[in-house]
């Protein structure tokens, strides 16, 4: 296994983890009336979304 692949399995992992966690802030939005929780979820969201550009673009990065 190279560095690359070890890489890209970390960085999906990521963004496996924090769509997950998004959707988990969500659901307590909904459940408990949290205000923070809606903004945490778009945060978890959005870092979830900048991990996958970051994946997708990455053969851009490796020489």
């Amino acid at each position: 296994m190279t560095l690359l692949t070890a890489h890209k399995i970390l960085i999906a992992t990521a963004v496996v983890f924090f769509f997950g966690f998004g959707l988990w802030e969500l659901r307590n939005y909904f459940t408990a009336e949290n205000p923070w929780a809606i903004f945490r979820a778009g945060l978890y969201m959005l870092v979830a979304a900048g991990f996958g550009f970051y994946l997708r673009t990455l053969k851009k990065w490796v020489r």
